[in-house]
């Protein structure tokens, strides 16, 4: 038996027939922006996608070569494809992101890689960590954000964890805070040299109180919410000092620690200046003109109707736009961990489509009666 034969053997049959499949969405599936979910035999949702001409994007799945392409992996394990139509591309990609968040299929959260802006996050564990990453994880607690550029970004955050002792190992690395030392036969030493370089506090190794830690975690937390700038007045002091003793490549240096913090200090302002601009009246315009108007709040769709186009609408949707008012602003701090993914969209949405802006009326307008613009 030859090799390509043998290859052939080794392909595995499709879960459904892919020709009958494909009639029907020839048949049924139109050109309209739609999510759509593909379900396996027994009606679980493997993957969540958005189109913005539905029957274009699905055929192109039975286009793809199996196995090198993701699309036609996802088909030979679908049974069925189900979709519904939206307004609008706007309203794809949000209900995309939502029933994604909904279902967690397979084929979204194992079989992709979504490129994120770069947040700054703080761990949940005994002894947090301050890093930088492009996805949310479950150990952390707190994100700040989104930066542009990850390298800054990095570089900013090693400058504030030397500046305030905080450790970067490895979450596998067991925190041993002073006053545990007795649990531990021998004395310990830290596991690396940042501890040797003063660097670091060593809570690897019962080298800082836990609550002498945390203090210095709450430090960090306060200067990337705006609240503090004291890791900068210690740069500025020992800036100063080495310039005073002559020492002037010292002293270039802390120059160099001050224009990092000062870059994440301002770039941490201008994501915070961001998210808050995000709150608005938006109409859609939809394809086939059924707009939609969606109630945006620091960056998160807090509700959703038909365009008002009576009177009584425009009361009933003027009477949401109040009670949403009459919440608390929401706070300052961090981003809310479950509203990340939205908030991105959100961000991009009007950040690629700048023209959607023109339709878009601020909250105490729209209550004195003011109307976004038109289409």
């Amino acid at each position: 038996m030859t090799r390509t034969r043998r290859a052939q053997r080794a392909v595995p049959l499709p879960a459904t027939d892919l020709e009958q499949l494909r009639q029907r969405v020839r048949a049924l599936a139109e050109n309209r922006p739609a999510v759509y979910r593909m379900t396996d035999a027994m009606g679980r949702i493997i993957y969540v996608g958005k189109a913005k001409r539905l029957r274009t994007r699905l055929l192109t799945y039975f286009r793809a070569e199996y196995p090198e392409d993701k699309a036609a992996r996802i088909l030979y394990a679908a049974g069925n494809i189900q979709w519904d139509y939206v307004p609008s591309e706007f309203a794809a990609y949000l209900g995309e992101l939502r029933q994604i968040r909904k279902h967690r299929p397979h084929f979204n959260h194992r079989g992709n890689v979504t490129r994120r802006s770069v947040l700054i996050k703080i761990s949940s564990d005994a002894a947090p960590r301050l890093y930088a990453g492009a996805t949310v994880a479950r150990e952390d607690a707190r994100c700040y954000g989104p930066f542009r550029s990850m390298s800054r970004t990095l570089e900013a955050v090693r400058t504030l964890n030397d500046l305030l002792g905080l450790r970067d190992c490895s979450m596998t690395m067991p925190p041993v805070f002073a006053g545990q030392g007795d649990l531990f036969g021998e004395p310990r030493q830290a596991g690396c040299m940042r501890h040797e370089f003063g660097y670091c506090s060593g809570p690897c190794a019962g080298f800082v109180e836990q609550w002498d830690y945390r203090r210095r975690v709450e430090t960090a937390v306060a200067f990337l919410e705006g609240r503090t700038i004291q890791p900068m007045d210690r740069v500025v002091q020992e800036m100063q000092e080495a310039a005073a003793q002559a020492r002037f490549e010292v002293a270039t240096r802390w120059r160099e620690r001050f224009e990092q913090l000062e870059w994440l200090l301002a770039a941490t302002s201008r994501a915070r200046s961001a998210r808050d601009l995000l709150t608005f009246v938006y109409r859609d315009p939809g394809e086939y003109g059924d707009d939609r108007v969606y109630l945006i709040r620091q960056g998160t769709a807090r509700a959703s109707f038909a365009y008002p186009s009576t009177p009584i609408e425009h009361e009933a949707f003027r009477a949401v736009v109040a009670a949403e008012l009459a919440r608390p602003q929401p706070s300052a701090g961090p981003l809310p961990l479950e509203s990340i993914d939205e908030i991105l969209l959100i961000m991009s949405w009007f950040r690629s489509h700048p023209e959607a802006l023109r339709r878009t009326t601020p909250l105490e307008s729209w209550l004195a009666g003011a109307l976004p613009a038109e289409r």
